[in-house]
């Protein structure tokens, strides 16, 4: 039988190693042991664990599970956990939700609600409660009713469990760019971009989310100074799927070679990623960099270099076909996500080229 040391052990493992499928899996396992052995209050801090490192590392499906098992805990017993460290854990869960089709939007509203009355009786402000509503609803393409959200939000005072200023100010600056203001979004964008604004993830998001509307905007200049300093942030990363999909945006209009460099050296963690929503807008962005890349004459003969872990069974040599693989993908997830939502807003977005 396990013993209590072997938890430690797994612990003590899973803290020396950075977020990502080792730590994960150390952290499983301690959970597994913990639950094998009676351990709530163990197994309750590995899932903890296991929902940061899972959220920041390209498994967000881990962390809906464990969060979802932490929570039932929680309400058994709340005088045995920290309340802070759940309703921080709760954003993270609350701003990945959406990007799961196969989580209804009756499900994800419920959890809005969970979570704003537990914010309100724990007396923090609602701001948190208003800025994930602004969030959840441009998921879902309904900008008006995120845009009451947004306005309501604004007028609420900040607290520390607000998230930062840096993050607020990115998921702004996505609302203008579902709006189709270009020139409001690089407004927004401002503060992050002269530093004044900045965390772990921002500005590694925005320099690439940036790169189109400058583009439409003929700063192609500028755009090419961002894309270069953006993607030094984020390569290598598994946690900037979405971004890899900007740049290869990007750079099929303006220099396709360099997009097949960042295909190539980013599939491997878009087709292993558990997100549904940047895995598919990578795999809608990978389909026109292909086509474009077969008009120049040095794609000629040219074999993409696929990962071994990746499913595809046709030539990679034939470029053509493996664009209608990535395109089809793309498609059929977006569809799932547009029956989720009631709406075509998905697909919309991935058939957008607003040039």
């Amino acid at each position: 039988m396990k013993t209590e040391m072997d938890f430690e052990d797994l612990m003590e493992e899973a803290y020396q190693l950075p977020n990502g499928p080792a730590k994960l899996g150390f952290l499983e396992e301690a959970a597994r042991v913990a639950d094998v052995n009676g351990m709530v209050e163990e197994a309750y801090e590995a899932r903890s664990e296991i929902v940061d490192a899972a959220t920041f590392c390209g498994y967000p499906m881990k962390a809906l599970i464990a969060f979802s098992w932490q929570l039932g805990k929680f309400d058994q017993q709340p005088e045995l956990y920290d309340e802070e460290t759940l309703l921080w854990s709760y954003k993270w869960i609350l701003g990945k939700m959406p990007d799961f089709p196969e989580i209804s939007r009756e499900k994800i509203m419920e959890l809005l609600e969970d979570f704003g009355a537990r914010f309100k009786s724990y007396g923090y402000s609602e701001r948190s409660y208003w800025y994930y509503r602004f969030r959840i609803f441009m998921d879902f393409g309904e900008l008006e009713e995120s845009g009451r959200s947004y306005d309501k939000f604004r007028t609420l005072d900040r607290d520390f469990m607000s998230d930062c200023e840096a993050c607020e100010q990115d998921e702004i600056m996505r609302y203008f760019m579902l709006k189709g203001d270009d020139e409001k979004v690089l407004e927004v964008a401002k503060p992050i971009l002269k530093g004044r604004m900045s965390c772990a993830e921002i500005p590694h998001l925005t320099l690439s989310e940036i790169l189109m509307p400058l583009y439409r905007l003929g700063r192609t200049e500028e755009a090419d100074k961002y894309q270069v300093k953006g993607y030094r942030l984020i390569k290598g990363e598994n946690d900037f799927v979405q971004s890899f999909s900007e740049q290869m945006e990007y750079l099929t209009l303006t220099n396709p070679a360099k997009g097949i460099d960042v295909l190539e050296e980013t599939l491997v963690l878009a087709a292993d990623h558990e997100d549904a929503y940047a895995k598919m807008l990578y795999y809608a962005k990978a389909a026109p960099l292909l086509r474009r890349w077969t008009e120049e004459k040095e794609s000629e003969g040219y074999r993409m270099r696929l990962p071994a872990s990746f499913p595809y069974e046709g030539d990679p040599g034939d470029l053509l076909k493996l664009a209608d693989y990535f395109a089809e993908h793309a498609q059929t997830v977006a569809a799932k996500f547009d029956q989720r939502n009631g709406n075509t807003h998905v697909s919309s977005l991935i058939a957008e080229r607003r040039i």
